[in-house]
């Protein structure tokens, strides 16, 4: 089941967007169509397809944590690349994603704990390479955030943290019943269930400090659309 009240709002947000109230409405109604397009092509994705018909293994999972390690570790980095770019004339969001970053930048930890919870060794996870869909991730990322004032780093949060809010804590669950582990190992999707929830309702107040502008916008779009491809890519990739 997803978090209770999560898709209600989602799709809220699509339909207040449809009266083209305002440019932000507009862009969370293109964003949450954006989600729900990602949202569907993980469904297909051969890792999630074993994990959702009851056919997981404990092979599977500890694939699963070794490749979002590496994107969870390059994700505080490359906010704080983006807060270092943004100017004077945006010091509070500026502050709100160097905040964020310091909240997340220890978060792979939890992924290597988890792994170890498994059986797995500490020094394979972390010797782990990124897969392709991983690697064309980050450079995406680390490219988007290098530009000045990367407000398009605002789609990239509402995809990654997306689905957090809806799909860590049922995805955690599945595997915790499926595996017959112990919370211990499967912390890290427990958590960003919960956590994920604040970061999207933080992200709204961002996206009103850098909108109404047509073209930050169509960037923020964009940069959502784009995230969510690579960001299915690194998933796919896991089995392929």
């Amino acid at each position: 089941m997803h978090r209770a009240g999560e898709r209600p709002r989602l799709r809220r947000l699509h339909a207040a967007g449809g009266r083209g109230v305002s440019t932000t409405a507009d862009v969370l109604r293109q964003l949450t169509i954006v989600f729900t397009e990602f949202e569907g092509r993980l469904e297909q994705a051969p890792l999630i397809r074993k994990l959702t018909r009851g056919r997981f293994a404990l092979a599977d999972y500890q694939a699963f944590l070794v490749s979002l390690r590496q994107q969870v570790k390059d994700g505080a980095l490359w906010m704080s690349r983006a807060a270092s770019n943004i100017d004077d004339d945006h010091l509070e969001l500026r502050s709100t994603l160097m905040r964020h970053a310091v909240t997340e930048h220890r978060d792979f930890r939890l992924l290597e704990a988890d792994y170890v919870a498994t059986g797995g060794a500490l020094e394979t996870i972390r010797a782990a390479e990124k897969n392709i869909g991983s690697e064309a991730l980050s450079a995406w990322m680390f490219h988007e955030a290098s530009r000045p004032n990367p407000f398009g780093q605002l789609g990239a949060m509402w995809i990654i943290e997306g689905l957090g809010s809806i799909k860590a804590a049922e995805w955690g669950a599945m595997v915790r019943r499926q595996l017959g582990l112990p919370d211990e190992a499967v912390r890290f999707l427990l958590y960003h269930g919960e956590n994920d929830v604040e970061h999207i309702a933080e992200f709204e107040a961002m996206l009103a400090m850098v909108l109404p502008d047509d073209a930050v916008a169509a960037r923020i779009v964009k940069t959502a659309r784009v995230t969510a491809r690579l960001y299915a890519l690194q998933i796919e990739e896991i089995l392929a």
